[in-house]
């Protein structure tokens, strides 16, 4: 890792299934699992601009490691011209086609504000998990990215004599991308909910039953067949153009996606504890795990970046079982209170100061 946020130059060699960064907080340890699940999934859960992730007064940055299967896989960040993949050393044209090598499902106490946050959060959390079961979703969330931005233009714009045509060819490939977004992350729903609902039954000991609903941003009826969907789309952005053309903006399709948990028969947002949110967080973890490891055929690797110290003691020791071996796990915290003396035994543990790797003090 080369000048990645206050990582100057940081190199680690994994020699254990688990590996537990010590220091305190500021340090540099959300940075490193950041680096890691930024190469495994191009994405970033702390920003969205590349610009923050370069350490200050430098011109770029540098990610680069080797996976169980001997690929060694590179993402070069700079603040202006893009990002660069490669594979063992080749450019790639795209930076989609790294994923797929590097499965990864992070949590970290931002992760928190999933439940009680806003429904960008959760569009956001829920297209990461179709992700890491179909890396090609990265195409269709850009694609459908930039049709929403010309589109909104247009819309900001007024209707003009050119414009009309123009917002009905818009209409046609919105109408499509949307429909595909739309059919995966409701299909990946109904593959995360019992696997979540189960988990959520074991961490609260049987109480505050889980209930997940996907609340499409679009009137979608009947089985997720593509062409009812792509035609229900359709007519649904061609009945809001006026009312699009008054307000300037998109009112229709999966921007407007909603995900709704439920514990018991009340909103889980509104009525859940700190501690049942908590709670519902980590089932939906582990559920992602357990989805990707069964679709995959073999378990992601897990980032835990100093959650433990926002759970309590019975739910840490829920955690650290659930991981048990099945799962290469990077955990950041700062002292090591929460870790048996067992799960200390069989880990790699390695001290961070001032983003550089110190020995035990």
């Amino acid at each position: 890792m080369l000048q990645f946020r206050n990582i100057t130059r940081l190199e680690l060699n994994l020699e254990a299934p688990r590996l537990l960064v010590l220091g305190p907080n500021g340090e540099g340890k959300s940075n490193l699992l950041e680096g890691v699940e930024l190469l495994g999934s191009l994405r970033s859960h702390r920003t969205g601009s590349d610009r923050d992730l370069i350490q200050q007064g430098c011109s770029h940055a540098r990610i680069r490691g080797l996976t169980a299967s001997g690929e060694q896989l590179q993402l070069d960040l700079r603040p202006r011209g893009g990002r660069q993949a490669r594979r063992n050393g080749k450019p790639l044209e795209r930076q989609l086609d790294l994923l797929s090598d590097l499965r990864c499902v992070s949590f970290s106490a931002l992760d928190l504000e999933l439940v009680r946050g806003e429904p960008a959060g959760r569009r956001q959390w829920l297209d990461r998990v179709v992700l890491q079961l179909e890396p090609l979703y990265g195409d269709l969330l850009s694609r459908y990215g930039r049709l929403l931005r010309q589109r909104s233009q247009l819309l900001r714009r007024g209707m003009g004599r050119d414009q009309a045509g123009l917002l009905d060819a818009f209409d046609q490939q919105m109408a499509l991308v949307g429909t595909r977004l739309h059919r995966r992350r409701h299909r990946a729903l109904q593959r995360l909910h019992p696997l979540a609902a189960q988990w959520q039954e074991r961490l609260s000991g049987g109480r505050d039953a889980l209930a997940i609903a996907y609340r499409s941003g679009t009137r979608l009826e009947g089985d997720e067949a593509e062409e009812p969907w792509r035609a229900a789309l359709s007519s649904q952005l061609a009945a809001q153009r006026d009312t699009e053309l008054r307000l300037g903006q998109c009112s229709v399709g999966p921007h407007r996606d909603e995900v709704a948990f439920t514990l018991g028969d009340q909103p889980a947002r509104r009525y859940g504890s700190a501690g049942q949110q908590r709670t519902l967080v980590l089932a939906l973890k582990l559920a992602e795990l357990d989805l990707v490891r069964s679709v995959v055929g073999e378990p992601p690797l897990l980032l835990l970046d100093d959650v433990l110290a926002e759970l309590d003691p019975t739910r840490q020791q829920l955690l650290l079982e659930a991981v048990g071996e099945g799962h290469q796990c990077l955990v950041s915290a700062t002292h090591l209170g929460a870790f048996s003396d067992g799960w200390q035994q069989r880990s790699q543990i390695v001290h961070l100061r001032a983003g550089a790797l110190r020995a035990a003090i």
